[in-house]
Order: C-alpha cells, then structure tokens, then sequence
C-alpha cells in the first residue's frame, strides 16, 4: 500500500501522537504546493467528472468527448482527474479542439494510470486536497454519469456553492437518463423546502452540448476572477506554464 493511503487510513482511526498529526499537516500542505506549482497558470478551465469506467464508443464516453471539444473551442482549458474512461474522453476532446488538457490525478489502492491524452498532469495523494485543487481552477464543472467519487464532487460543489463558500459558477449534469432520479430528488428537496429554489440558479441537466456551451458562455462573468489570463510563471521556482502537446 502506498505510503500516503497508509498514512491517511491512520489518521481517519482517531486522535494520535501530535507529531504524527503535525507530520500529516506538513503533508498537506505539500500536496497543496505541489498542486500549485502545476495548476496556477493555466488560466480559464472547464473540469468534467465522470466515470472510470466507460471505454472508447460508449455512449458516455463519446458525449464527454464531444461537449469537451466544444468548450475548449471557447477558450477554455479542459481539466479532468486525469485518468481513463470519461476523463481520457474529455480530455481527449480537448486535444482534438487544440485546447489545453490538463489532469489532477489521486492515488488510490489500485493505481489510476494516467490517458495519454494530457498536456500537464499532477498526482496528488489526498482526495481532499485534490477537490479543492479542481475547484480552485475551473470556472464550471460538467459532471458526467459516475459512482461515488462523482457524486461527491458533485454535491460538495453545490454545497459550497449554497453556503457561499464557493462563488456561484456554472455547474452542468449530462445524461439525463442517468440522472434522472437525482433529478427528481432535487426537484423534491425545493418543494420540501430543504433547498431553495435560488440554490438551483446555475444547474442545468442537459445531453444538448449547444445548450451546455451557451450556458457555461451566460454565466462568463459570474466568476471574474477565474477568466483572467493566465498567471505570470516565475522561473526562480522552477514554474513553468504548460504547452500544449503535439495531438496523437
């Protein structure tokens, strides 16, 4: 088992030695610079969450492809969690659109190789860290039908978003069938008043990529801060933006 999943597997067990907690702290914080050092000049991103588990000419899969290609003829970075299945696709449309492919890839028990289809990638040992690292980046998340790790992407973004942790950016669902029953869960937390109908402002269930692309372009403004050009690279710490690789 990989030295981080052992350490975080220790840490959720309970209160230890403070030097074990301290030790722990300084580990995150070096995922966090780490995380930085690769992902602070991109400039404007798109992430899309989805399933491992899709292959090439699944319908899924083809979507993702497709709508991520679009996105990334507006101008925007596609950024994934770097691995195969709905995230090569995504990625994979943003090669093929000539727009940057970025990956944020997590280590798990059984490896999540990386899709050859990334222009810049990091792997970050703490699922935790990852999220925010995704979050801190993109502008809008497109989330695509998956298991649990989607899911809890997906509702801890609206989470923060509803709290106002988060400022409100565009946050797309596709494949309605999938989600169809999610969909009526949300429809039933409005009507019982568990969430208000303004929590819902910016999520939009949609399988038409031109609706998709139209939304993400409303809602351009809504986070100012996360369309400016990318950030300056310094050279003294090693920084350096990513280039788009030659496509495959």
């Amino acid at each position: 088992m990989n030295k981080f999943l052992r350490e975080e597997a220790s840490f959720l067990k309970g209160a230890r030695a403070r030097i074990k907690e301290v030790k722990y702290v300084f580990g995150v914080l070096y995922q966090f610079y780490k995380g930085f050092r690769t992902l602070h000049f991109v400039g404007p991103c798109v992430t899309v969450f989805g399933s491992a588990r899709f292959k090439e000419g699944h319908p899924y899969y083809e979507m993702a492809r497709r709508v991520s290609s679009e996105i990334a003829k507006q101008g925007f970075a596609i950024m994934t969690g770097g691995g195969p299945g709905v995230m090569e696709a995504a990625n994979r449309g943003a090669k093929e659109a000539n727009g940057l492919s970025l990956g944020c890839n997590v280590v798990l028990p059984h490896e999540q190789h990386e899709n050859p289809y990334l222009d810049k990638s990091v792997t970050i040992d703490y699922f935790f860290v990852r999220k925010e690292l995704l979050r801190k980046y993109s502008y809008a998340f497109v989330v695509m039908p998956g298991g649990f790790g989607t899911l809890d992407e997906f509702f801890e973004t609206l989470t923060l978003i509803q709290t106002g942790k988060v400022e409100k950016f565009p946050v797309i669902i596709m494949g309605v069938e999938f989600h169809q029953h999610i969909y009526e869960h949300v429809q039933r937390m409005i009507e019982e008043k568990t969430i208000s109908l303004a929590d819902m402002d910016l999520l939009l269930f949609t399988d038409d990529i031109e609706e998709v692309v139209s939304h993400i372009k409303k809602y351009k403004h809504s986070a100012p801060e996360k369309i400016k050009e990318p950030r300056k690279a310094w050279w003294i710490f090693g920084e350096q933006k990513p280039k788009k690789a030659e496509s495959l």
